[in-house]
């Protein structure tokens, strides 16, 4: 048995692939493209793993997801490949466009022919998990409920419309084509082998050079925080116990500001790497807000914790700690994906806004 995995090669798809293949036996290939945020060395410990195999290329090539359908025969596809970061989406809409929306939809033409060749218990049993975001719907007032399954879509960034788009895409397939998928729309991941533009480990990695530690607007801008590992589990129990057609929000149940977030940081390092120049918090800099940032998300993760079982095991507190333990000891990581191109962009997205 196998599946074949989208982004893998990314933050979430890495520790997906990572905690697949610890968890079991069943083999997984790995599409991704390699942009600046997929990074093969997440998945250097499975070198040599005959249950492991990666392919270098594009979500968008019709050609090569259908080779790849044939020659594998997966079970499954668990789609992460995306361009993922908001701020990018404000300066590049064109990538955010391309990738998440027509890959998907190329995704879901090969998954679909692919799924109809099939017959009897392969053809009941293909799943097609497109994992989502919190971010398609919109934004929270401070005394709004959280958002559930039935929620409205009101997407308010390029990068939340382009993967509104995709889902409306995904339920489109199922409800005219019948093909079985599944879609799951998280909260703020953060944990080990994040690429350091998102706020924990761009926090992390600016704070050990001594480097500000930007902060949009007034700090006040809430999010869901959900550990990766909780997130992988909830993939896992979603793809084995999901309904087709079904929607699942996986949350963490940690609201906690952007303020909140980084001061949390410079305590721990404070703590497991303190500063002769003195507390970390010495490099909080405000910076003026990004276009039409959300105030406030917040996901409601009962649906999966009643019927897939599920449950989120980190708190904030503990996750973060894992977090930031795991940045401490692994500085050559972050020095290897800190390239020319990654200092032009935080140049341009921070700086400017001093």
């Amino acid at each position: 048995m196998t599946i074949l995995v989208t982004g893998g090669a990314g933050f979430i798809g890495a520790n997906f692939i990572l905690e697949w293949m610890r968890r079991g036996d069943e083999a997984v290939v790995n599409l991704d493209a390699l942009t600046y945020a997929g990074n093969a060395d997440n998945l250097a410990s499975l070198q040599g793993d005959a249950r492991y195999d990666f392919v270098c290329g594009d979500i968008k090539d019709r050609k090569l997801v259908d080779r790849l359908l044939r020659r594998y025969a997966p079970r499954a596809v668990v789609h992460f490949a995306a361009e993922s970061h908001v701020d990018r989406s404000i300066h590049g809409p064109d990538a955010f466009i391309q990738t998440n929306v027509f890959g998907t939809f190329t995704l879901l033409e090969a998954a679909r022919s692919y799924w109809s060749g099939l017959s009897g218990a392969d053809r009941d049993d293909f799943r097609f998990l497109n994992v989502s975001t919190d971010e398609v719907y919109g934004s929270l007032e401070h005394d709004d409920p959280a958002f559930t399954e039935n929620s409205c879509y009101r997407p308010n960034s390029p990068y939340s419309a382009s993967k509104a788009a995709a889902d409306h895409l995904v339920r489109a397939w199922h409800h005219t084509y019948g093909l079985p998928v599944l879609v799951s729309n998280c909260s703020n991941n953060y944990g080990p082998r994040q690429f350091p533009e998102k706020l924990i480990p761009l926090a992390i990695t600016n704070a050990l050079c001594g480097k500000p530690l930007p902060v949009y607007g007034d700090g006040m801008s809430v999010r869901d925080w959900l550990y990766v590992g909780d997130h992988c589990s909830a993939l896992q129990a979603v793809l084995e116990g999901g309904v087709p057609g079904e929607v699942y929000n996986i949350g963490g149940r940690n609201e906690v500001s952007a303020l909140e977030v980084v001061k949390g940081v410079c305590e721990l390092l404070d703590e497991l790497h303190p500063d002769r120049a003195g507390p970390y918090s010495r490099l909080i800099t405000f910076v003026k807000d990004r276009p039409g940032h959300d105030r406030r998300y917040a996901i409601d993760p009962g649906k999966a914790e009643y019927a897939l079982a599920w449950s989120a095991v980190e708190s904030f507190a503990s996750g973060l700690r894992k977090t930031v333990d795991w940045y401490l000891a692994n500085r050559e990581w972050t020095d290897n994906v800190q390239s020319g191109a990654y200092q032009h962009w935080i140049t341009r997205n921070y700086e400017a806004r001093g």
